[in-house]
Formats: structure tokens, sequence, C-alpha cells
């Protein structure tokens, strides 16, 4: 299947300092909290066709940022993230299934040793050059994860019923990519 039209092969990278790796999580059944990581590296090879492109992506857990020190420091520690033992969450695609000139990223995430299949569903924003020359191209996505089911287990029982941590997480990407220099 074809490529977006202006994607060349070759390695794409991530630039981190104009891409957005997030999530939001439902706080005791009545607010949302958001969050990002703020240490993500990321490539893209683009193969002659879909079926021949990879996307991988590292995302350091220590870099877990809610703008709450006391949150941050609780989701770093082994009730959730473990980043002593766990410092990295993984993600490597296994399949990219075209959607007009959006798409569907097929992979498995790592969290916290457990890896599970997700699917994020893409929206291709173009590609564009930047004034200092550099061939980019912008991607925004969007999954949702249960967080039991990569034993980020640790709740807190409400007095009114419920919980203090929903389990859905949903993880939203805004992603810029650098095309390989020629």
């Amino acid at each position: 299947m074809a490529l977006p039209h202006g994607l060349t092969t070759g390695t794409w990278t991530l630039d981190a300092s104009h891409s957005e790796v997030g999530f939001t999580v439902r706080h005791a059944g009545i607010s949302k909290v958001r969050g990002r990581f703020t240490d993500v590296s990321a490539t893209v090879e683009v193969g002659e066709t879909r079926e021949q492109t990879q996307a991988t992506a590292v995302i350091k857990t220590a870099s877990f940022d809610s703008g709450d020190a006391n949150r941050d420091g609780h989701v770093k520690s082994a009730d959730f993230f473990d980043v002593e033992q766990f410092p990295e969450i993984t993600f490597t695609s296994t399949s990219i299934q075209s959607k007009g000139d959006d798409f569907d990223v097929t992979g498995d995430l790592t969290i916290k040793g457990v890896t599970k299949s997700v699917t994020i569903e893409t929206e291709f924003h173009g590609i564009a050059v930047d004034p200092f020359g550099n061939t980019r191209a912008g991607v925004s996505g969007e999954t949702t994860i249960s967080r039991k089911d990569f034993g980020l287990t640790w709740n807190a029982v409400l007095e009114t019923g419920g919980v203090l941590v929903s389990d859905k997480v949903v993880i939203s990407l805004d992603l810029a990519f650098i095309a390989p220099q020629a």
C-alpha cells in the first residue's frame, strides 16, 4: 500500500522538542488529571510501503510529569511505574493499516515488564520544510489502555464509593518527525 505524499523512505527521527506524549486519567471519578513524559525517543523506518514501515519508541518513566511533584513521586514509585526497576516504556509497531492518509498503528506496548498489543488511531498532518531546510512530518494519535492490564493496580477506595484512580488511561500523541538527510 502506498505511503502518504512526500513521505520518503529511510529513518525519520522524532523531534522531541516539538512533540508530546501525554495521558489523561479520571481522578476520584469527578475530574481528569493530565500529564506527559518529557524524555521520549522514537523513529519511523519508512519502507517502500506501509507494510514495510515500522515505528519504535522509548519513553523514560522517570520523565513522568503531571505538574504536581507529590503525585509525580507517587506515580514513579513501586505503586505505579517503579522507575528504578522499569526505567522504560517501549512500543514497537507490528502493522500499519491505511485509512486514507490516516492509519491505525498496531504494536507491542511494554509497561512495567508487561507487553500487550494496542492500536493507536492516528491522523497524518502532512509534510513541510522548515526554515532550516529540514523536512518534517506531523502525526497525532490516541489509544486507551487498562492500566491494570500492565500491572498498575494501586488504588484507594473512596468513602462515597468508587476509586481514586480510574483503570482507563487515554494516551495521546502529537509528534513531529524529521526526514532522513539525503
